[in-house]
């Protein structure tokens, strides 16, 4: 699915360098940003750090983007999704090295937060399970087990390229589902 003609303008907009466009983009996406990121990490100001970590990297990289690839919201998920990832595996893993096998509890979440994260984990679970079975497990896999590519297709015993696919695809049906529930 390539992009909607608002993302390619926009798109083309910030590779010739108008920070306007940039400002656009950040209105229009970076709440899905910021929440999908405080999902996985859990932490509101690592989440911050990767929200403007997000759009830092279209700033300097636009070309990166191809819009014939499929949606700027779904790009910029995407990559808010390796970040917080990433992040979770780093800091569990300088956990284990500095603390030992120990098990630490991380502080309880403020209200504020429980509830906004409750209504957006309630939302994307209606619209997870409203996906066909083959791209709601592929996603499963992916976001909510923090398996790679590799090991999706694994699980599945489908080659590597089709869970790709698959993944992306259910991206690209959460975000139109999510989309359409804030209209």
């Amino acid at each position: 699915m390539e992009a909607p003609d608002d993302d390619r303008l926009l798109h083309q907009r910030v590779v010739g360098g108008d920070e306007a466009a940039l400002g656009e983009v950040y209105d229009r996406l970076s709440a899905l940003i910021f929440g999908l990121s405080l999902r996985v990490t859990r932490d509101r100001v690592i989440a911050e750090d990767i929200t403007q970590e997000v759009f830092l990297i279209f700033w300097e990289r636009p070309l990166a983007y191809d819009p014939g690839r499929g949606t700027l919201r779904a790009w910029l998920a995407t990559i808010a999704h390796r970040r917080a990832v990433d992040h979770v595996r780093a800091e569990e893993r300088r956990r284990v090295s500095t603390l030992g096998p120990r098990l630490v509890e991380p502080p309880p979440p403020r209200l504020e937060e429980t509830v906004l994260a409750a209504d957006e984990a309630e939302r994307v679970r209606r619209a997870v399970t409203a996906l066909p079975d083959g791209l709601r497990q592929a996603v499963e896999l992916a976001y909510y087990g923090g398996r790679t590519y590799r090991q999706v297709a694994e699980e599945l015993g489908v080659p590597e390229g089709t869970a790709k696919s698959r993944i992306r695809l259910a991206l690209r049906r959460l975000a139109d589902a999510l989309a359409e529930e804030e209209v």
